[in-house]
């Protein structure tokens, strides 16, 4: 064992000397290269430590901008869902969107007073019409594709459903008065207590044969029955003898004159 450490180290000891046998002294040419490729080196490193503390100032500013538009796509979104929300509600009020009977809110509202108002109409019109007649409110197609506020008319005669329009004078008279009845029941039920005790008719009795008329003077007796001052403006001879209390104007080559009739006048 100890022969052959001291021969290993022999052997190490003898290679060394073969290196530095080898080894050979660099020449200026040599050495002067070296040194330039040196500053070459150093120039190439001091140009990339520029583009790079650059790079990292870009980088950081990127960086900030894209903080930015996050943040502002954040709160587009907010926006943008709150828009969407409007813009869906607009639609249902508008009638368009999921509004599903195409109604804007404005005949939506009016559709619930126009059917009470005929609900109240009817009373009065089946009762000038002996029976006859029913007014239900519809929800028919109205302009721009809108559903719109209309009446149908029940004839339990023939059990149909009229157009309105196909009523006779007479009947849309009689049709219109119960309207005007049925509206002013319907407000003074809305309006907290207020009475209305005094209705003005003008006209329209004309177009009413005699049965007609004495229906319709039936219906307005009523009125006056329950309290109400039914005032009624008409050109009709025959209806003088069933108003007891009239104001009749006559006109004169000086002027109209006025006189008050009615079994209480003096």
């Amino acid at each position: 064992d100890r022969l052959d450490e001291k021969a290993g180290q022999a052997a190490v000891v003898a290679g060394l000397k073969l290196l530095d046998a080898d080894v050979v002294a660099p020449s200026n040419e040599a050495l002067e290269s070296a040194r330039e490729a040196q500053q070459a080196a150093q120039v190439q490193l001091a140009q990339a430590n520029r583009e790079h503390g650059s790079i990292e100032a870009t980088h950081q500013q990127v960086r900030g901008q894209q903080r930015q538009l996050d943040d502002v796509s954040k709160r587009s979104a907010e926006q943008l869902a709150v828009y969407e929300e409007l813009v869906g509600l607009s639609d249902v009020v508008a009638g368009r969107g999921e509004n599903t009977v195409a109604m804007p809110l404005r005949s939506f509202v009016l559709a619930g007073w126009l059917e009470q108002v005929a609900a109240n109409a009817s009373e009065r019109l089946t009762g000038m019409t002996g029976g006859r007649y029913e007014l239900k409110h519809a929800i028919g197609q109205g302009g721009r594709g809108y559903a719109g506020l209309n009446l149908e008319v029940i004839d339990h005669l023939n059990d149909t459903v009229r157009n309105p329009s196909t009523l006779s004078g007479g009947e849309t008279f009689m049709a219109s008065l119960a309207l005007a009845l049925g509206l002013a029941d319907a407000v003074q039920a809305q309006a907290g207590g207020v009475s209305m005790d005094t209705l003005f008719i003008d006209e329209g009795f004309g177009s009413l044969d005699a049965d007609t008329l004495e229906d319709v003077m039936g219906v307005l007796d009523a009125l006056q029955d329950d309290g109400r001052l039914i005032g009624l403006v008409s050109h009709v001879e025959s209806m003088k003898q069933q108003i007891p209390h009239r104001i009749q104007v006559q006109k004169t080559q000086t002027g109209s004159n006025v006189r008050v009739i009615g079994p209480d006048v003096i």
